[in-house]
């Protein structure tokens, strides 16, 4: 078999694939199966006449990527960030907004985006959306817009992204919740260390929960130890009896605070059944900068003492080619590979994979990724017969399905953005 075309006959088997054990119940990396994709491209378990021997070949479902920043996208050849830092990020991306975030310019960064992540093998994105007024107003009409183009191939929930000095039940950011229900979205704030801190968590949930709202947090994105908005977030919503998910993103100061500490706010964390995002690239790219200083810790946060306390974790690409993170493509497999590394996620539980498809789906009401019978045939399908050659090498022959067909895999050339990038 030439393994970057399958055969289009359907149903066909792919007899000797490779599966993630814990979508089996396997208490192990891996399991050896077959699968079948029937006419209708789902999975099956009826006989199919055509078949392919795979070689041991892995099969993933379609990735689930749940924290993302669209609009930020692509900026870098622009905008660079001037010296890597967090601060030279939020500096040189609130001017980038101001000077060329027009529908036009957002739309089509985002729309690369989203190609890159078809290609690569994802089948639903969260994006947060940077929403202060007049800017809410350019970019959620836009993001509908792409979501109704990317029905059935990429799946799209936005969030608002403000920060807490912005979240007032009787200023503008009523008008942006608003906006995000009429979305069908989630409420999303950045944290900060506020003396009413407290007060305004309980007045953004009551805001949630009057129009039916997940919420999704940027929580303590920073080396300092006296960052502590997790702890409260987790207080408030015990307090208050939220019912919502609640999704808290980066959590960076847990990993630098003295432990009992931590652990006593992962105990709270794991009662209020919150859900964690970790984002490793960008946070590795960000954290613990300093000019001619290497960095002393890797920025992420504590992904094993938050699983053990049965706290959900996932991880997710976050920025891409923008002042927070110069790099990435929106490729979870890339997203994985590196979690692994930095997070020494090997020589770990072996059903860390749910981190990448069934954990995210969950936390933002995505239908599930499954290679169960009846369950669509979106699929990853890479040459390496197990995990460590999975995260050995970039998979970039890999062969994604959707729907049971093979769809191209070519990726849109950087180049296209080159107008964009003129500053002049």
């Amino acid at each position: 078999m030439d393994f970057a075309i399958l055969p289009t006959a359907r149903p066909l088997r792919l007899d000797n694939v490779t599966v993630p054990g814990f979508l089996t119940g396997a208490p192990t990396d891996t399991v050896r199966t077959t699968l079948t994709i029937d006419t209708h491209g789902r999975l099956s378990d009826a006989p199919a006449p055509v078949a392919v021997e795979m070689r041991g070949a892995m099969v993933w479902p379609a990735f689930v990527d749940m924290h993302t920043h669209l609009d930020k996208g692509h900026i870098w050849p622009r905008s660079p960030n001037p010296d890597g830092s967090f601060a030279g990020a939020l500096d040189t991306v609130g001017a980038d907004r101001a000077a060329h975030w027009s529908a036009e310019d957002v739309r089509t960064r985002a729309d690369f985006s989203l190609r890159c992540a078809y290609a690569h093998g994802t089948r639903a994105i969260r994006t947060h959306l940077d929403s202060i007024p007049p800017q809410d107003s350019i970019t959620w009409p836009v993001f509908e817009a792409l979501r109704a183009d990317w029905t059935g191939r990429i799946e799209l929930q936005g969030v608002c992204l403000v920060t807490a000095d912005d979240v007032d039940p009787d200023g503008p950011f009523r008008a942006t919740a608003d906006r995000v229900a009429r979305a069908g979205g989630a409420l999303g704030m950045v944290t900060l260390p506020l003396p009413d801190m407290a007060d305004r968590l309980r007045a953004f949930l009551r805001m949630a929960e009057a129009r039916g709202l997940a919420a999704d947090f940027h929580v303590d994105e920073t080396a300092d130890p006296a960052a502590a908005t997790l702890r409260q977030i987790a207080e408030v919503v015990l307090e208050t009896g939220f019912t919502a998910p609640v999704t808290v993103g980066h959590c960076c100061s847990l990993a630098t605070q003295p432990e009992a500490e931590a652990l006593a706010t992962l105990d709270l964390v794991a009662r209020a059944g919150l859900h964690v995002v970790s984002l490793p690239m960008c946070n590795l790219y960000l954290q613990d900068r300093h000019a001619a200083r290497t960095p002393r810790w890797r920025g992420v946060t504590l992904v094993h003492e938050m699983k053990a306390r049965g706290i959900p974790v996932a991880f997710a690409s976050d920025n891409t080619r923008d002042p927070f993170f110069a790099y990435g493509d929106m490729d979870m497999l890339e997203v994985m590979r590196e979690a692994t590394r930095i997070a020494h996620l090997d020589h770990s539980d072996p059903d860390w994979g749910a981190a990448f498809t069934t954990t995210p789906a969950r936390a933002c009401g995505f239908d599930a990724p499954s290679l169960a019978p009846g369950a669509p045939a979106d699929l990853v399908i890479c040459r390496a017969r197990t995990v460590n050659e999975l995260l050995s090498r970039p998979q970039s022959d890999r062969i994604v399905l959707r729907a049971g067909r093979q769809i191209p895999r070519a990726l849109p050339d950087h180049a296209e953005l080159d107008p964009l990038m003129r500053t002049e």
